[in-house]
């Protein structure tokens, strides 16, 4: 089960329990929405609650996010899973999006909107 929140310049995904293509079909229709009238646009996608997907799901999401090369400014992803940790990394080479792991959802937020990471110079 997915649940997305949609705003102006961003759509923000949470994953719960095991993600079915459904669940892929809504997501894609909450983005696609937002890409129509806001291109570029971020996203936020937390998928620490997520327990399962299959093979089908990825190969879906992974050719959504290369079918909307230029359509994602930002893409934070939250997750504690390294196999997606290596999957974003992945996925980095096939989108324009500027693609960042988090563990916090505050500090994905504040990248999102802009705010320099801790690990980033920040310039005065």
């Amino acid at each position: 089960m997915i649940t997305t929140d949609v705003m102006p310049e961003r759509v923000e995904m949470r994953a719960y329990g095991t993600v079915t293509l459904a669940d892929c079909k809504l997501f894609e229709d909450a983005s696609d929405y937002r890409v129509l009238f806001n291109r570029p646009i971020d996203l936020l996608v937390d998928l620490r609650s997520m327990t399962g997907y299959s093979l089908d799901v990825a190969l879906k999401e992974w050719h959504y996010l290369r079918t909307h090369r230029a359509d994602f400014r930002k893409l934070a992803l939250l997750t504690d899973d390294q196999l997606l940790t290596w999957v974003a990394w992945f996925t980095q080479f096939f989108t324009n999006a500027d693609i960042r792991i988090f563990d916090s959802e505050d500090e994905a937020k504040r990248w999102l909107e802009g705010e320099p990471l801790p690990e980033e110079p920040v310039l005065h």
